[in-house]
């Protein structure tokens, strides 16, 4: 159960008035650093690709697979992401994955947290949690890792232990960012490494933001072949994919709603 109401929490919130990390308003009463107009400014991620979890156009409440994964379909099994890769949701991994905004980060984790609390009542909760692990290099120059940082408040709300010993990134890779869809796949290929044995079969991936996939389909590819049965992805927020926004206005797939797992609004 996520451990938001208690009072403690209550008792923080009377002590310590939030404050907005987004307009700097004050947020009385509110459970973390952001008002209730600043989030419901945060763009939901409410139609989507049921497996890659791609932003579409679609009418809501359709059950669709992108064009993506009907020509490949990824090693993970789904992705979950409450928001869409767009002002003013942006600016706030920007700041916890390039300007050491702790705060921002803290919000976005619980976010996180609770969209998934609400999601997963009814769904099986993976074994473990496992985060992007980033290359040495980068680790060194950023000071941390945003994805171990977004995980944590969800392993404590869910009490899903994170692993961030099983896995390290074995080689230095390119910024992904400045890299297009087949250069992102080039690009991490081979770049994880499993370092402990893995007992789990139901396993989720952390992560900040999914853009083309390249990379945690990657890690789910190594977590498969080394005996998990399902691979999950759970991030704040997907990326629209710029080749696939070309082709928006292509049909989609519509799926039976009893075959994918279903999605449940980020609550308000």
């Amino acid at each position: 159960m996520l451990r938001v109401d208690t009072w403690l929490r209550r008792l923080e919130v009377v002590l310590w008035p939030r404050t907005c990390v987004l307009c700097g308003a004050a947020a009385p009463g509110r459970s973390l650093d952001l008002c209730e107009g600043c989030e419901a400014d945060l763009p939901l991620n409410c139609v989507a690709c049921s497996i890659c979890a791609e932003p579409l156009s679609a009418a809501p409440g359709a059950s669709l697979i992108c064009g993506s994964c009907l020509r490949r379909k990824p090693a993970f099994d789904a992705v979950y992401c409450p928001f869409q890769y767009a002002y003013p949701l942006d600016h706030l991994v920007q700041g916890i994955k390039y300007h050491r905004a702790v705060a921002q980060g803290q919000v976005l984790s619980e976010l996180l947290a609770a969209h998934l609390h609400t999601l997963r009542r009814a769904a099986p909760l993976p074994e473990i949690l496992v985060p992007v692990p980033l290359a040495s290099k980068r680790y060194r120059q950023r000071g941390y890792n945003q994805a171990i940082e977004l995980g944590r408040c969800v392993e404590r709300g869910l009490r899903v232990r994170m692993r961030t010993d099983l896995v390290i990134r074995s080689r230095e890779t390119r910024e992904q960012a400045s890299l297009d869809k087949r250069e992102r796949r080039r690009n991490i290929r081979d770049a994880f490494t499993l370092i402990h044995p893995l007992s789990a079969r139901h396993i989720a991936i952390i992560d900040d933001v999914v853009t083309t996939g390249s990379t945690v389909n990657e890690l789910a590819k190594l977590l498969k072949r080394s005996g998990a049965a399902r691979v999950e992805v759970w991030a704040v927020a997907r990326a629209a994919n710029p080749q696939s926004a070309k082709r928006s206005n292509a049909p989609h797939r519509k799926m039976n709603s009893s075959a994918i797992p279903t999605k449940i609004a980020m609550p308000k």
